[in-house]
């Protein structure tokens, strides 16, 4: 009865602030509470991929693309489900719909790009798309944080002499998408994460359209121009012969950049990364292996082709001189 009557005494806001505290400790765990993060592009190559890392790191993800399906790679895995895959065009869309289309994202990342031979559509593919897709994600007012997959610097240093008129408005529309991520996040670049790959691989098809090699081969390739020979080589090579001499970088290596940029709430400034070394040392992708691994099968097979060729090729020399015996008989 005397703790009764002390407590009595203390007035209820007093009594209460421990269990609001409590109430909003676990509001803030709750799942309701995940961060969200729109990815442009996100039914593309490296934008479904980006979705992916996404989800398994806990984010509400959302995907806008021009299909609005969930890629057929990913059909049957589990984490696609938790996407809300979104149909949308960036460039015909006007604000109003694209608003209710991005909504109010805390983070995005845009893998929004064309390859063509039309300079128009690829200034507006690059740029324009780009522009509208930063500036929506703007307007919804929690935007913290930007990623953007653009090209790398290297790349960028060839459109003088040693690429076609028309490509120069590709890498016009890439310039144009870096100053919208920029400018979608009050001007500050250290809120943006640029990406900035030469040639991207992964996956299991060959293209031309645009450009891409399978897993196998480029984690070779890969593995093969980071020998020092190879750096050396193209450090000292110009335009197109350097780009060419080096290595590739893997689509998951460029998915898991943008991933922990969005997912980056350390408050540390986000990073330009302009190449495969930079990308990988920041997503923390293992080296490649493919080289390695080919060499490694190559071996395997010899050895298995050399047990086969030392039990089976004697038997068909004995069999080829029996036939020859009898035929003198």
């Amino acid at each position: 009865s005397t703790i009764l009557a002390k407590t009595s005494n203390i007035p209820s806001k007093m009594m209460l602030s421990p269990i609001v505290s409590i109430i909003a400790l676990f509001s803030s765990l709750s799942p309701g509470s995940s961060l969200s993060v729109t990815v442009f592009g996100g039914g593309g190559f490296t934008g479904s991929r980006v979705c992916k890392l996404l989800v398994n790191k806990g984010a509400s993800v959302t995907s806008i693309s021009k299909s609005g399906t969930v890629p057929s790679w990913c059909q049957d895995e589990e984490w696609s489900s938790k996407v809300e895959w979104k149909k949308g065009d960036l460039l015909s869309a006007d604000d109003a719909s694209l608003d209710m289309l991005v909504g109010s994202p805390d983070a995005v990342v845009s893998c929004v790009g064309v390859v063509g031979t039309d300079p128009d559509v690829l200034l507006k593919g690059n740029g324009n798309a780009n522009v509208a897709a930063f500036n929506s994600a703007k307007r919804g007012g929690k935007l913290q944080r930007a990623a953007y997959v653009s090209v790398g610097s290297e790349v960028d240093a060839c459109k003088e002499n040693w690429l076609p008129e028309f490509f120069k408005s590709y890498f016009e529309g890439k310039i144009v998408a870096e100053k919208a991520a920029i400018d979608a996040m009050g001007g500050d670049a250290k809120k943006v994460c640029l990406v900035k790959p030469t040639f991207i691989y992964g996956g299991t098809e060959f293209g031309l359209l645009p450009p891409r090699v399978n897993y196998e081969y480029g984690s070779g390739v890969e593995e093969l121009l980071m020998l020092p020979p190879f750096k050396i080589l193209a450090d000292i090579t110009p335009g197109l012969i350097k780009v060419a001499l080096r290595p590739p970088v893997c689509v998951d290596s460029v998915a898991a950049a943008c991933a922990k940029a969005a997912m980056d709430d350390s408050g540390a400034d986000l990073p330009v990364l302009d190449g495969t070394e930079d990308i990988n040392g920041y997503s923390g992708q293992p080296k490649s292996t493919g080289l390695t691994d080919g060499l490694e099968w190559s071996k395997v097979q010899a050895i298995k082709f050399y047990d086969w060729a030392k039990v089976e090729v004697p038997k068909a020399i004995d069999a080829v001189q029996s036939k020859v015996d009898e035929s003198k008989k």
